[in-house]
């Protein structure tokens, strides 16, 4: 694996948020990328969350997002996240790119400039 130039991976992060359900999951990826935000959202086929939540045990369908981006985009994409999210507390977790793909990586800082 290629970390890319200098930098470019230490900047990438991938963001993982669920939205309960894959229409709720297209129009969030639609306005991140359409802002450009994010490079890129994928959003699964659905998966199966169980939590606790308000003291019980909840076991939900949902669909997960994983969002490319830039970590000093990382503020700006959370509060919109969570404007568009319909959930009290979305499920907002960023994750370093420790490496990648030179090329995808290069694509990710030029896509959200």
């Amino acid at each position: 694996m290629s970390g890319g130039r200098p930098g470019e991976a230490s900047e990438a992060v991938v963001v993982l948020s669920t939205v309960p359900d894959e229409a709720k999951g297209r129009e969030i990826a639609r306005a991140l990328v359409e802002e450009r935000l994010a490079a890129c959202v994928t959003v699964s086929a659905a998966v199966r969350s169980l939590y606790r939540w308000q003291g019980e045990i909840a076991d939900e369908t949902e669909f997960l997002l994983v969002i490319k981006t830039r970590r000093s985009l990382y503020a700006r994409l959370e509060a919109r996240l969570k404007a568009l999210h319909p959930y009290t507390v979305p499920e907002i977790l960023a994750l370093p790119v420790a490496a990648g793909n030179e090329a995808y990586l290069k694509w990710i800082g030029e896509e959200t400039a």
